[in-house]
């Protein structure tokens, strides 16, 4: 997954690296007795202020994958997530949404999500509770087999070619625009939403300190746009 990420990383327009401190782009630590490592990508291109594709490893056993694309504000974009959780069982959890960062999402967009082929997954997952973000066609999922985890990566690549081909078409609206307002809001309340998952800081909290998982969430995980 992470390989077919980042070749479709590649062919956005003008995607350049973003610079984040050494210590937070590739960080080690102890849960439970078990190695953690943190390895984190981040870049940026025409209208998306952050790619962000972070990669966690504990022992040798339980593998995240955790992926956000926020669009800059002055484009009428949704926001890209993806997250997978496996083990040596295989994958548990894994999802994928274009969520809206405002009420309605542009007609066209919401055109090319109803004509992506959603499979029919055997085991569909219960949205958190703050889940409210989502769009409707987020997909939450435990795939059953080696099948369904192919089907799910297909969805997830359709869904980049989704977002690749409403960026390429978006025109940049002013930055002090009423739209790009009502969109910095938008991505705020995604980010507000996303922090209230208290599973993700009790364990960067346990395997590192409460301030550090703070600060890891605020900067690197769900900043919200400087735009705003």
């Amino acid at each position: 997954m992470a390989k077919m990420i980042r070749e479709r990383r590649s062919s956005l327009p003008g995607i350049a690296p973003v610079e984040i401190e050494p210590n937070m782009r590739e960080i080690y630590g102890e849960l439970d007795g078990e190695s953690l490592t943190i390895n984190n990508e981040i870049f940026r291109c025409r209208g998306l202020r952050k790619l962000h594709l972070e990669m966690a490893t504990l022992g040798g056993g339980l593998q995240i994958l955790h992926c956000v694309f926020f669009p800059d504000p002055r484009f009428d974009l949704p926001i890209f997530g993806l997250d997978l959780v496996a083990g040596p069982i295989g994958i548990s959890a894994a999802i994928v949404d274009l969520s809206p960062v405002r009420s309605e999402m542009p007609q066209a967009l919401r055109k090319a999500l109803e004509n992506v082929d959603r499979p029919s997954f055997t085991q569909v997952r219960d949205l958190p509770a703050w889940g409210s973000i989502f769009s409707p066609y987020v997909t939450f999922i435990r795939p059953a087999d080696r099948s369904e985890e192919k089907l799910f990566m297909s969805l997830v690549e359709d869904y980049l070619n989704v977002l690749n081909d409403a960026l390429r078409s978006t025109n940049q609206d002013y930055l002090d625009s009423t739209l790009t307002i009502e969109r910095c809001q938008g991505q705020i309340s995604y980010c507000i939403q996303q922090k209230r998952n208290d599973k993700t800081r009790s364990v960067l909290a346990k395997a590192f300190s409460p301030e550090w998982a703070d600060r890891y969430i605020e900067e690197v995980l769900f900043d919200f746009p400087q735009e705003c």
